[in-house]
């Protein structure tokens, strides 16, 4: 995941609409970021710089961001020196990872100079830096001493120098004949390796799509491209050229199946096969906005999550282990009708047996074949109390048997709802929605209840899904909406599904009194499958039924349902057929 020189290409295209417009406003809402408000004749654009080692970028932005009271001493003198300025020119040396905002201004003296910002995404290296005309160094938004690096100093007062660049050709301003010779010359070692040390400007992402369309292998050596492959790379890296330059990309952003940001690019991405799920923008600013908003968005709910996720597995783990420590004594209470066998025994043959007997045989009369049983007696005991003894283990472990199966429902049925719990969390994608998690956490007890300074959140609705044939459904978010769902909100005529035996949301048909077709409940059920824990599976079973035979028992927990008069279809989650059914 690296944004190129290539792929700043493709944004300087975009941002090149923007020369000619003045400066409007300037932020810093954070110590690596500023935030340059240009307003051109076609309105006002928001150009995002940022400097962080994770996320280093340049574009326009749509995301509002929160701005601190105080104005840091970076942006004042931004403010201070390009107020009121007018962007002349946005250049970009070859595919050089730099791309530098001339803006026309005026000095303290009220004469015209150009003032310069060099925004150079190199990793951790970038920064963001103010230079005069003569590229003197006016500051920076991180400074770069002796300590830092002796290889360039980035300090107010000095000269500006260009970060070192390899012998490397730009594939943009090279012919096919170039090109050709490029790859006829490239080093030994891996392909997607030799083409970045040779082509300037691409990433590893592109390099190993050049190289993947070449060879239909992510991976293949110099010393196995044949002529073939050497025909398909120059044809790759040409039409990449040609597309590149005039404007004619595809922007696509790949996502795995917990739909965490993995990579970009300005070409489709084909290498990942079925391993990704793809998505396509309409340009290159577009995409930089969506996808470090989507990314720095999931990686926040992860962060805000991970405290839930550790208590949901600790609390599966404590009642797992309780249960088995329950059945266990469980299986020892078997042998509670021994104990009041050996009891009736003792007390018919109480005649027979004297004081001090450490055990004694009898016959077992209960038996047609009376075979002989030896009982263990404790010979401090008189034979009557050996007798009550027995007769007193049999009731403890009587109770303890229905004790202990009452506690083993308790804990198995806790453990479908923690599990349902943590299926809600795994599919959360607001903090709104995890907030909501967290209190029903705490009304049942497994959390400690934090009195929030503000209201509680408010609850999201349903989310709601249109079928083909112009049925609304309704897909629950936790437990709690569940609940309210399919006891408040639907008819009884209403159909509701879920996965069998399986932790997901509840799934209801809005009928209005109309029958839906079987596509419809087919739909249904595939949305159902999507919003389970059962969404990467190749087949799920879905049971459905009118919601009148839907019935929650008393003391049940949230989400937490009987029914009956239902049936079962099976179905195949399709993630692209809920979200294209999705309102």
């Amino acid at each position: 995941m690296a944004l190129d020189g290539a792929f700043l290409f493709a944004v300087r295209q975009e941002l090149s609409n923007l020369i000619g417009g003045r400066i409007d406003k300037i932020y810093q809402p954070s110590r690596e970021e500023i935030i340059i408000a240009i307003r051109t004749k076609q309105g006002l654009s928001r150009v995002l710089m940022s400097s962080s080692a994770s996320s280093a970028r340049v574009h326009v932005t749509e995301a509002q961001v929160e701005n601190p009271m105080t104005p840091p001493m970076f942006c004042m003198l931004l403010r201070k020196k390009l107020g009121g300025g007018r962007l002349a020119a946005i250049r970009q040396d070859g595919l050089e990872r730099i791309l530098y905002f001339d803006f026309e201004c005026t000095n303290e003296l009220g004469d015209p100079v150009t003032i310069t910002i060099a925004c150079e995404i190199m990793g951790k290296y970038s920064n963001i830096i103010i230079m005069d005309q003569d590229k003197k160094i006016i500051d920076s938004i991180k400074r770069v001493n002796e300590d830092m690096s002796r290889a360039r100093l980035v300090l107010p007062g000095i000269m500006y120098e260009n970060p070192p660049r390899g012998n490397r050709i730009a594939f943009t301003e090279a012919d096919d004949v170039l090109i050709r010779s490029t790859v006829e010359t490239l080093c030994d070692g891996a392909l997607s390796k030799s083409l970045i040390s040779s082509f300037e400007g691409i990433s590893p992402v592109l390099a190993r799509e050049w190289t993947y369309y070449a060879s239909r292998s992510n991976e293949i050596q110099v010393s196995d491209v044949d002529k073939t492959i050497e025909d398909r790379l120059v044809f790759i890296i040409s039409r990449t050229r040609d597309e590149l330059k005039c404007g004619n990309c595809n922007f696509t952003v790949v996502s795995d199946k917990d739909n965490m940001m993995k990579d970009f690019s300005f070409i489709r991405l084909s290498q990942y096969g079925s391993l990704m799920t793809t998505k396509e923008l309409d340009s290159a600013c577009s995409l930089l906005d969506y996808f470090y908003s989507q990314r720095d968005r999931m990686s926040r709910l992860k962060q805000r999550a991970n405290d839930l996720f550790r208590l949901l597995v600790s609390t599966t783990e404590r009642i797992t282990k309780r249960t088995a420590n329950q059945r266990e004594e469980l299986a020892a209470c078997a042998k509670k009708d021994e104990m009041k066998l050996k009891g009736d025994l003792i007390s018919a043959n109480i005649y027979r047996i004297n004081q001090g007997d450490s055990s004694v045989v009898l016959e077992n009369f209960y038996d047609e074949k009376c075979p002989e049983i030896k009982i263990q007696l404790d010979k401090r005991l008189t034979p009557a109390k050996n007798a009550q003894k027995y007769y007193s283990e049999y009731r403890k472990a009587l109770t303890a048997e229905k004790k202990l199966t009452e506690q083993i429902e308790y804990g198995e049925n806790e453990l479908i709802y923690i599990e349902s719990v943590f299926d809600s969390l795994t599919r959360a994608d607001t903090e709104n929605e995890i907030n909501e998690l967290r209190l029903e956490l705490a009304e049942q007890g497994y959390i400690r209840a934090v009195r929030l300074k503000n209201k509680p959140p408010k609850s999201l609705p349903p989310i709601e899904y249109i079928t083909d044939d112009g049925f609304l459904i309704l897909s629950g978010r936790n437990n709690k909406q569940n609940d309210k769902l399919t006891t408040k909100t639907a008819s009884k005529n209403d159909i509701w599904l879920h996965t069998h035996n399986i932790a997901g949301s509840h799934i209801i048909i809005v009928t209005d009194g109309e029958t839906p077709p079987e596509s419809t409940i087919e739909q249904a059920a595939v949305i159902a499958a999507v919003n389970s824990k059962a969404r990467d599976s190749s087949q799920v079973p879905v049971d459905y039924c009118k919601v009148k035979f839907v019935k929650k028992p008393n003391g049940a927990k949230p989400g937490m349902v009987i029914f009956t008069n239902n049936k079962t279809l099976y179905v195949k989650p399709d993630k692209e057929l809920a979200e294209r059914l999705k309102k």
